[in-house]
């Protein structure tokens, strides 16, 4: 009967253990869930911030082209504008120094003979009128 005893002790003991075992081995693949959990959130929320990130510096990149390209349009025209003026200018004193040339050879023609200077001084007193 002692023999039984103990047999079924035995079986009982180990029947106790497997229990344990099971119990045990729920709780750690309940623990493993749990990381695995936690694992899968805080990869998600690493994706999630470098997808920030990477929108926020093309954004950034992008503005800051933008602003680039502003600023070299603007000297760019600045450019342009400068370049225009000093071509006016240039195109002014050329045709001043053309219409001075012009006037003078035309006055030397007009002055060379003695007959047109004195037409040229009856024509200015006529048309000059007093006071």
């Amino acid at each position: 009967m002692n023999a039984l005893n103990e047999r079924e002790e035995g079986i009982q003991g180990a029947l106790d253990a497997a229990e344990k075992a099971k119990k045990e081995m729920a709780n750690l693949q309940a623990d493993n869930e749990k990381l695995l959990k936690e694992a899968r959130f805080e990869r998600e929320s690493m994706l999630k911030e470098a997808r920030e990130i990477k929108a926020k510096m093309i954004a950034d990149a992008k503005d800051e082209a933008g602003a680039e390209a502003q600023k070299m349009i603007t000297q760019a025209q600045v450019a342009i504008q400068s370049e225009r003026n000093n071509a006016i200018t240039e195109l002014k004193n050329q045709v001043a120094i053309l219409s001075v040339d012009i006037a003078e050879k035309v006055v030397k023609g007009e002055l060379a003979d003695k007959d047109k200077q004195l037409a040229l001084v009856d024509k200015m007193l006529s048309e000059a009128t007093l006071n």
